[in-house]
C-alpha cells in the first residue's frame, strides 16, 4: 500500500473516531468527562479545585480542541502529498473547519447533545494553532535552506 493511502486512512479513522465520540449521548460524554476528571485527581491534579464548576466544561472543550488540532496534522499530512504546503495548509483549515460544522449538525439528532457554533469555533481554534506551528516550523526550514545556500 501506498503511504499517501495510509495518511488519508488515518484521516478517515481520526474522522470515524470524532463521528464516534460525538455518536455519544450526552449522559454517556458526561461520564467521559467525569473519568478524565478521574484521572487528572488520580494523577494528582485536581480540576474541581482549579476550575470550580467549570471543570467539566475544560476538559469538554479541551478534548474538542486536541481532537481538530490532531484531525488538522493529519489532513496536513495527507493533502501535502498531492499539493505544495501552502494549499496543504488551507484545505487542511477548510477541511476542519467545515468537519467541524457537520460534527455540530450530526449532534444535533443525539439525544442530549446539541449544536454548538462555539464548539465549531474551539475546534477551528485547533486546528488553527496547528496550521501555526506548521507555519512556523515551514519558516524555519525555508531560512535554514537559505542560509545553507548562502554558505
Amino acid at each position: 500500500m501506498k503511504k499517501k493511502h495510509i495518511k488519508w486512512i488515518a484521516v478517515i479513522a481520526w474522522m470515524i473516531l470524532i463521528f464516534v465520540f460525538s455518536n455519544m449521548p450526552g449522559d454517556a460524554s458526561d461520564e467521559k468527562s467525569k473519568f478524565v476528571i478521574y484521572i487528572f485527581n488520580a494523577l494528582g491534579l485536581n480540576l474541581n479545585s482549579v476550575f470550580g464548576n467549570l471543570a467539566d466544561f475544560v476538559v469538554r472543550k479541551c478534548a474538542h480542541f486536541t481532537e481538530y488540532f490532531i484531525f488538522y496534522m493529519l489532513l496536513y499530512n495527507a493533502f501535502k502529498e498531492n499539493f505544495q504546503w501552502k494549499k496543504a495548509i488551507l484545505f487542511s483549515i477548510v477541511g476542519v473547519f467545515l468537519y467541524a460544522s457537520s460534527d455540530e449538525f450530526h449532534q444535533s439528532f443525539i439525544p442530549g447533545r446539541g449544536p454548538s457554533f462555539r464548539d465549531v469555533m474551539i475546534d477551528t481554534s485547533g486546528g488553527a494553532l496547528a496550521m501555526v506551528v506548521i507555519v512556523i516550523r515551514q519558516i524555519q526550514k525555508n531560512r535554514a535552506k537559505k542560509i545553507k545556500y548562502i554558505k
